[in-house]
């Protein structure tokens, strides 16, 4: 059954733009231990998720719960400090609610960043990967859900997927910073546990580069809308079956904050560079 999100959502929308200071470009939404970006840049104001209705509360440490209204380089941001993740009981309706939220304060432009394990040994703790595409064990039925919460015109839309201009804008500032970004699929499972050695063997047999819980319903979603996507993992750990140590989000939460500098840097020149239309 399709759901009406701006039904769903009007309490929810009516709160937050009685708020907002302006109507942001580029929103970002930031992955497990990446929420230190929200404090690199000018924030005129952040708001509390948990003040707005029918928002659904995080429960995820690394994800506070914050939508912040900032600026960098003459461009206005909303940053999104605290992903809603499928595997936390949530409906897709719910998980795509930040996304929803860019879309209708007429974001042009949206990052959605992550954290994300390894499936070869190509890709080590630390690297960053550009998502060349996405892919799911359920992929079928996880974007006919998103994009059935998306009117026929919007749907017109999925074909930039992710965008071009945004995938080479972030692929320059990568050279310019001069930090080593990687190419792969993101490969997306609905957690919550971590995928076992032979699931791994399977995603690595079908093209995965590295496996995260999250990002790709945001990405349909947000495209389907009209928004242009990029996407960037942060690849935190080994997945199940390459390494003898066990997995545990602690690990994930400490390999990215050992990465958050060159991700700042990252991030801060993609959207330096990225030009507004």
């Amino acid at each position: 059954m399709k759901i009406n999100l701006n039904a769903k959502y009007r309490n929810t929308l009516e709160a937050l733009i009685k708020q907002i200071p302006f109507e942001p470009d580029i929103c970002i939404i930031l992955g497990s231990g990446l929420g230190d970006f929200a404090s690199k840049v000018q924030t005129e104001k952040s708001i509390e998720t948990s003040e707005l209705p029918d928002y659904p509360k995080s429960t995820i440490q690394g994800h506070p719960g914050y939508l912040h209204f900032s600026k960098y380089k003459n461009k206005k941001l909303l940053i999104v400090q605290g992903r809603i993740h499928f595997y936390e009981g949530y409906s897709l309706s719910q998980c795509v609610l930040p996304v929803f939220i860019a879309s209708k304060l007429k974001c042009k432009y949206i990052l959605l960043t992550n954290a994300a394990g390894s499936v070869t040994r190509n890709f080590k703790p630390g690297d960053f990967m550009l998502a060349s595409s996405f892919n799911s064990i359920n992929i079928k039925k996880e974007i006919s859900e998103v994009i059935g919460l998306t009117s026929l015109d919007q749907k017109i839309e999925f074909l930039d997927f992710p965008s071009v201009y945004l995938n080479q804008t972030i692929l320059q500032a990568a050279l310019e910073e001069k930090i080593s970004l990687k190419e792969g699929v993101y490969w997306y499972s609905k957690g919550p546990n971590y995928e076992t050695p032979a699931e791994i063997s399977m995603v690595r047999k079908f093209g995965g580069d590295a496996v995260g819980m999250s990002t790709v319903h945001e990405a349909v979603f947000a495209s389907c809308t009209g928004l242009k996507v990029g996407s960037i993992s942060c690849i935190t750990n080994y997945a199940a079956g390459l390494s003898p140590q066990k997995l545990s989000h602690e690990e994930v939460m400490a390999s990215a904050d050992k990465a958050k500098s060159k991700f700042e840097r990252l991030i801060k020149k993609t959207i330096e560079l990225i030009t507004l239309r």
